[in-house]
Order: C-alpha cells, then structure tokens, then sequence
C-alpha cells in the first residue's frame, strides 16, 4: 500500500515538471560541442554546468585554467618520474651542503627544500605568470596561446591538425592531472608505486 501510494505521489509530481528546461539545457551544450577537447565518446562533458549559461568568455577563461593546470600537470608528473629514476640536479642546493641528491622524492620533498629554494622556485612562477607565460601581443588563436607573435612553424599547418595538436595536448593535461593526483595519493598511503620506484 505504501509503495502504491509512493508512486501515486511521484507520479503526480512527474506531471508539473517543465520540459523545458531539458531542451533549453541540450541547446546550451550544443554551443560547446564543437570545442576542441569534447572528445569521443564522451563528447561534452560539464557534469557541474559551469558553462550552462553559453558564455563564451567565461568558457575561454576555464579552457585556459585547465589548459595551464594539465601543463603543470604534465611537468609535475615529468619531475617525479625523472627523481624517482635518480637524476638530480648536481651539486648543493644551499651553502650548508645540501646535495640535491640527498632530498627525497615527492611530498618527502616539502619540509627538505630550505625556506630560500621556496622562495626562489615562488618568484620564479611569479616572474613566468607575469612576464612571460601570457598573450602579450593578442594575438593568440585559442586560449593557452603564448606564442606572442612568433610562429615556431604552427603556420604550416592546416586548421585540422591544429585542431588535433589542440586536442592532444589537452588529452596528455588531462591525464597528466589524473596521474599526478594518483601518485600523490599513492604515496601518502604509503603503497608501493613499481613503475616508478619505491619510496
């Protein structure tokens, strides 16, 4: 009886729902269906609805964070699987002796590097983000665009290549970010990562 009744009450419900918005929703996803990165088979993906509105700026403004976030991504994942093989930088990184060798690989990395090495690595950002990681001139073709008037052969191109090289680099991101993440989970659960050294 209670489950009769349940679906008596959701089924009256069901009836006052406006369709609507099913359809103002698909014709929002559709602005964005044809951006670089909605990729198959998945397509679209904007589980949050952070671009429901269909606002271009706001859509340049986070494919450029994700943009920025997979090449960081792509280096961090670079760094661990470079110090885990053992190559570190030669020589002291302070003038107590500090071998560069002799700090650890990850997060036992942090509390290691001397509070001078943080700064400089924090200003060397810094400097990057303002002074040279940026559309100086305006004239970038897609959000990420640093090339600042230079060409470095990206005119040789054809618009369907440079649509796939757009799309490779932000499916190598993507993964980079889901792969730094997972070995940095990894390591603070202490499991032991074979593929690219222990602990």
């Amino acid at each position: 009886m209670k489950f009769l009744l349940s679906a008596v009450i959701i089924s009256t419900v069901a009836a006052f729902v406006p369709t609507t918005s099913s359809t103002s929703i698909l014709s929002l996803k559709a602005a964005f269906e044809d951006e670089v990165g909605a990729q198959q088979p998945i397509g679209f993906f904007d589980p949050l609805g952070l671009v429901a509105d269909g606002n271009q700026e706001n859509f340049n403004r986070l494919r450029y964070v994700e943009m920025k976030h997979g090449r960081v991504a792509m280096l961090a994942f670079l760094g661990q699987i470079t110090t885990r093989a053992g190559i570190h930088l030669p020589g002291d990184i302070d003038t107590h002796g500090t071998s560069f060798e002799s700090i650890g690989n990850g997060w036992a990395a942090l509390g290691k590097v001397p509070l001078e090495g943080v700064q400089q690595m924090i200003a060397f950002i810094g400097a990057l983000e303002v002074l040279a990681m940026k559309d100086v001139e305006g004239t970038a073709e897609f959000p990420g665009d640093f090339r600042n008037g230079a060409d470095f052969g990206w005119s040789k191109f054809d618009d369907e290549t440079k649509r796939q090289k757009q799309s490779i680099e932000l499916s190598n991101g993507r993964a980079a970010m889901m792969g730094i993440l997972g070995l940095m989970v990894h390591e603070q659960l202490h499991s032991n990562m074979p593929i690219i050294g222990q602990l």
